[in-house]
């Protein structure tokens, strides 16, 4: 039987699609329980390749003949090697082109919906990160919000549109991702916006990201209120656009709320946290559609493959906006906390300009999951 490869973006079409899907997956056993393709029909079957290394036989019970089978591992050449060995077993298989180093930087666009002026907003997707980051556009001008690495994504897209990117702007000091916005900046000529208060340690120029500025894209009545927000980081900043979207950057996510201790403050910052959540959100009009930079795991997802829903149905739906005692609100931040994200220290001094590994350390750097919640 040939063996087929299945790219990154096929298979988020079956995450979206609620597809069924089988995934042998032959990473370690600690790499899978760590982080692994998630899609809400998929099934696991994990081995480490060098298991299989004399054949494949003694696995032929555990794979089934009535699903599509997708062998993965870290970069690509164990899943072909085993793929092809079930294959001489009389199996049709396919391999994850590119492994999970691939799924790990796929960016799908999904557009959110149109604007006032006939603009559009776009949400990218990237799947297996849980990270978020938008395109708003209107009349042939762009801006983008919380920009990845994968800055060329960003770009051919806004090309194909015909849109000129004029403003970039990052919500907070990522820690769990590295930011292209200022990539992107540079490449433009587009103004690079970063919250003042999170960027002390900075080394490049930037225009200071406050409360109460209304930046312009196009000659439309799009505008990006800056509102300040801080919980996630000290100078977490929310923006409304165009009076229809809230970005929450990553102070308030679908199923949950953000973590205030990657910078080692939560203590200090629980009660920023909850006054940004509890009182100046209470203060927008619950039909904004919250916009967050990360998701958690795939139910978040609606059925277009985008992360958004009223702010409204958070107040009545979101846990973390429904805790009455201010004591039982901070042992929930606190004492909820998930492992620190890899490397997110030296993510950080990338992000202030302070360090700039090469692309394969950048890559290493970000393996794994989402890691910016509350649990």
């Amino acid at each position: 039987m040939p063996v087929k490869e299945m790219s990154a973006q096929e298979v988020t079409k079956k995450v979206f699609n609620k597809e069924a899907l089988f995934i042998l997956d032959v990473r370690n056993e600690s790499d899978f329980a760590d982080w692994k393709i998630e899609g809400e029909n998929f099934e696991y079957f994990n081995i480490p390749y060098f298991e299989l290394l004399d054949g494949v036989e003694g696995i032929m019970d555990k794979i089934p003949t009535d699903k599509e089978v997708l062998v993965v591992c870290a970069k690509e050449g164990s899943s072909v090697m085993i793929a092809e060995m079930l294959s001489d077993e009389g199996l049709s298989v396919a391999y994850l082109k590119g492994g999970m180093k691939a799924w790990s930087e796929h960016l799908e666009p999904v557009k959110v919906g149109e604007l006032n002026d006939g603009g559009q907003m776009y949400q990218f997707v990237r799947i297996g990160k849980g990270c978020l980051s938008y395109m708003v556009v209107s009349n042939g001008e762009a801006a983008i919000i919380d920009a990845t690495r994968m800055t060329d994504v960003y770009l051919d897209f806004a090309k194909e549109l015909g849109a000129k990117i004029t403003h970039v702007f990052d919500t907070h000091l990522h820690a769990d991702h590295i930011s292209g916005g200022r990539t992107i900046a540079e490449q433009t000529g587009a103004t690079y916006w970063l919250p003042p208060k999170d960027a002390t340690e900075a080394v490049f120029d930037y225009e200071p990201l406050e409360g109460g500025k209304d930046v312009m894209i196009g000659k439309s009545t799009i505008n990006i209120h800056a509102l300040y927000s801080p919980g996630h980081t000290i100078g977490s900043t929310s923006f409304v656009v165009d009076e229809k979207y809230l970005l929450s950057g990553d102070i308030l996510f679908i199923d949950s709320i953000g973590r205030p201790d990657l910078a080692g403050k939560a203590e200090d910052w629980v009660a920023d946290l909850r006054e940004s959540l509890y009182s100046r959100y209470r203060e927008l009009s619950n039909e904004l559609t919250v916009l967050p930079a990360h998701f958690m795991i795939v139910a978040e997802l609606n059925d277009d493959g985008s992360v958004a829903e009223k702010l409204g149905t958070l107040f009545e739906q979101n846990h973390g906006l429904n805790i009455e005692d201010e004591e039982e609100f901070r042992k929930m931040v606190t004492e909820n906390l998930p492992p620190q994200p890899n490397s997110y220290q030296e993510i950080r001094e990338t992000n202030m300009g302070k360090i700039s590994p090469d692309e394969e350390k950048q890559r290493e750097m970000e393996i794994g999951p989402n890691r910016c919640a509350v649990r």
